[in-house]
Formats: structure tokens, sequence, C-alpha cells
């Protein structure tokens, strides 16, 4: 591959930012190499991802892994976090996404979107690796790196820079933001299907949402990352648990694979891209992981953490959506949790523990954008009443959710709209045109083939987006009868 140093921004400066690299360099040298290296990368919310193999750059260059923390996490280590973080609401909703699709089209198109899904983060940090040594700086946020981009870019890109920095910021906080309703309805849908059957009640999930507000309101004011890792312990346990419960009960009679289709109806197939690519998008924790590692020239490559990690998801997911599907059928709900017993200790025991760890994950969940949101607007109020301003903003973020959560109690197209809106762009679409950008006009590879893969990438996301936020709108308001 060609250097970019041809596009160069038209305030470029020649030399290295050195207090930029240094600041860098010394803020990373403070943290911890264990978990919490990893929780405050996450604290940065814009992930610095700085990837490909070492041996690619010419003797000479300026090499990002040189400026990088000698002390962060073990490969070992970002496999496990990069695992836990996908391990959540996500593949619990897979046998829906089969439904959607057909035990055999549902199968297939797994595969291919996890390979797509990890294409994605490939080419994005990669992308941010070589826009670091062009620029001269160890590390780079998603947004910054689409903002370098531009500014290293074609002239006619260069004055869109902020403008790219400023959609993926935002698209990031509205991912989180609405990822947090889905946590709301979750956690309202499972307390509602417990409580109502064994207490004899007939109370509206929107009831149990308001009261799920309650718990999220305290959690929600947490800011200081240390004091969530405890619930982030116990969630991982609580999802063990609940796995293992819903792993008993999917096998615990003869499976019966004759009544279900191999390929659904056409119109369901938009809400199964929507939702697998809910579940294993994870463009906004992928990042952060892989800049907390002690050698990042190994997230990548093979087999590498990134495509070990994603290998051992995808199977997991088609494993939990193929079995999970043939087990409940046309019974099967947006959380396979939610179809096991009413009534018995065990499939209660795994709902509410599940429930209770989505509740402790929401903290995390919600923390990191707000993060984001309060570095823009901290500075338009006086530094007395900033404690006072958090308090209120936390507080009045999460009643806006709780009111979003309450007009759209359907977990199951809710999944599906968040994932098609949020997870299709920022996921697919953001790192395909990053890419093309930065390669853009004369690095495209023979016969520019990587700029048809990033159009038909482009024009697959956008597809999904409107297909999936279509077909997710029309359940909601038109939800099917039980």
């Amino acid at each position: 591959m060609t250097d970019n140093k041809a596009f160069t921004p038209d305030t470029a400066v020649a030399e290295p930012n050195t207090a930029r690299s240094s600041n860098a360099s010394s803020k990373q040298a403070a943290l911890p190499p264990s978990y919490s290296s990893t929780v405050d990368s996450l604290k940065d919310f814009n992930s610095k991802a700085n990837l490909t193999e070492k041996d690619q750059l010419e003797e000479g260059d300026y090499s990002p892994f040189d400026h990088r923390d000698p002390n962060g996490a073990s490969s070992g280590g970002a496999l496990a976090h990069l695992l836990k973080s996908s391990l959540g609401t996500g593949i619990l909703a897979m046998p829906m996404a089969f439904h959607n699709a057909g035990l055999l089209f549902g199968g297939i198109m797994t595969l291919v979107v996890g390979f797509l899904c990890t294409h994605c983060v490939h080419i994005l940090v990669t992308t941010s690796h070589q826009i670091c040594r062009d620029a001269k700086v160890p590390a780079l946020g998603f947004a910054e790196t689409a903002e370098k981009v531009f500014e290293y870019g074609p002239k006619a890109l260069r004055p869109y820079s902020n403008f790219a920095k400023q959609f993926v910021d935002i698209g990031l906080m509205a991912t989180y933001y609405a990822a947090a309703c889905v946590y709301m309805v979750f956690i309202a849908t499972s307390f509602h299907d417990v409580i109502n059957y064994d207490v004899g009640l007939k109370w509206d999930v929107r009831i149990y949402i308001a009261m799920t507000v309650i718990p999220c309101l305290l959690i929600g004011q947490i800011r200081n990352l240390k004091w969530l890792v405890p619930f982030s312990l116990m969630a991982n346990v609580f999802i063990v648990v609940t796995f293992v419960i819903t792993l008993y009960y999917m096998f615990d009679q003869e499976l019966d694979f004759s009544d279900k289709p191999l390929i659904a109806p056409a119109a369901h197939i938009p809400l199964f891209f929507a939702t697998v690519i809910f579940a294993m998008e994870g463009i906004g924790v992928v990042m952060p992981v892989e800049n907390s590692m002690r050698k990042p020239q190994q997230f990548l490559g093979c087999p590498g953490v990134l495509n070990t990690a994603m290998i051992t998801v995808v199977v997991l997911y088609a494993v939990i959506g193929f079995f999970g599907y043939v087990r409940f059928g046309d019974e099967v709900r947006g959380s396979i949790t939610l179809n096991l017993p009413d009534g018995s200790w065990l499939g209660d025991t795994a709902k509410l523990l599940m429930a209770v760890a989505i509740l402790f994950t929401y903290g995390l969940q919600f923390y990191v954008p707000n993060e984001v949101l309060w570095r823009k607007i901290q500075h338009k109020f006086r530094p007395e009443k900033h404690n006072m301003t958090q308090i209120l903003l936390r507080t009045g973020i999460i009643l806006v959710s709780g009111g979003i959560a309450a007009g759209i109690p359907n977990l199951e197209p809710f999944i599906s709209l968040v994932g098609a809106v949020f997870f299709s762009l920022l996921g697919i679409f953001v790192p395909s045109f990053v890419e093309t950008v930065y390669l853009w006009p004369d690095r495209l590879g023979c016969c520019k083939w990587k700029l048809i893969k990033n159009v038909l990438l482009g024009v697959f996301s956008l597809l999904a987006l409107v297909a999936g936020a279509a077909a997710s709108i029309d359940e909601i308001i038109n939800p099917k009868q039980e």
C-alpha cells in the first residue's frame, strides 16, 4: 500500500505533535494493567484503535506502538473482555432472529453477518492505525479517526472533518442511550412475567417500566467507574447461571424440526438482519478493549484477538438461535429467557437473575455516553454548578429513556429498531466509508475492488436501516395479537 503522505490537511504540521503524543502517553502510562484499564478506556468512549501488523510499517516511519502503554492488558484479558461485552441481551434475542429468517437462511446469514461485522471492525481499526502513523499521534478514537481521515483526505472533503467527528460522536451516544432503553424494557418485561403469573396480578408492563426507572435513577448517578466494577462482576455470575438454566430448558425434551421453515416469509427478513446486527455489533466496545492491550498488534491477524472472539461469538449466537427457535418455535420471544416456564422456580430464577444482571450492566451502558455528552457541554456551566447540573442532566435523560421505553414496551421490534437504525450505520456504513475516504483515489486495489466492496457494504447497511426500521415500526404500531 502506498503511503498517504501525499494527502495532508491544509493546516497540517509537518513535525509530530509532541505535546499531544506526550500527553496521551503519560495518560495511558497511569492506567493500571488490569480490568480498570479497559474500563477507563471506555471512559474515553471514542475508542483509541491503533492496529495493524508492526511489520507493515516501513523502516523509519512513526510507529504508534512505540508510544503505547507497556503495562496494558494481555491478549487473553482483552479476549475475555471482548467476549463478555458480547454476551448480553443480544445473544438472548437470537432465537427470535431465527424465527424471522428460518432455520437454513438464518444459519447461513448469521455466519455472513458475523463475517461482515468482523470485517468492518477490522478495516476501521486498520485505518485508525494508518492515520495515526500519518498524523504522528499515538492514538485516535473512533470519532477522531473519522475526523483525521477527512482532514488528511481529498481536498474537497477536508471541510467536513468536524462534521464527520460530530456525526460519529452523536451516533455513538444515541446508540448507547437507545440500548439503555432496550435494557429498561427487558428488565420490566422479565419482572412483569414472573410477578404477574406468580402473584396473580394483571399489571401492564408499563407499570413495571415505571418501577424500573427508580433503580436506574440511582445507579445512573454513579460517576466513578470503580463503583460500577462490583455490579459488573455480579452481573457476570448471574449471566452464567442464566445461560446454564436456559440451555437446560432448551434441551429438556426432544426437538421437533418438522414444523420449522427453512426460509421465513420475505416480509420478516429485514427484522432478522436488524436483530442480528444489534446482537453482534460492538463497535463502541471493541476499540477500547484493543487500546488497553499490551501488544495491540496481536488484536488483528490470524488467529488474533478479534478473529478468535468473533468466531466464538458467531458460533454461540448461531447455536443459541438455531436450537432456541427449534425448541420454542413460533412462541419464541425477544429474549429466550422469557420463554422459560412460568411458575417454575428454576425458570423464574433465570428470568429474575438476567433482569438483575442487565440492571447492573445499565450503569456502564449509561455512564459511557453521558461522559461524552458532559465533556461537550460542561464549559457552559459554572464550576460550582457542575454537581447539580450533572444530577439534573442524568435524571432528565433517564426519565426521558423511561418514557421512550414505556412508549415502545414491545421488546422484539424495539431491539430490531435499534439495530436497524444505529448499529447498521455505525457498525457497517461508517467504517466502510472512512476506509474509502482514506484510500481515495489511487489505493483502492486492482480495478478499485475495495471501492466496489465498500459501496456494497454501504448499500447493505442502508437497506438494513430502511427495511429494518420500517418493519420494526410496523410491528410497534400493529403488534402481533397474543
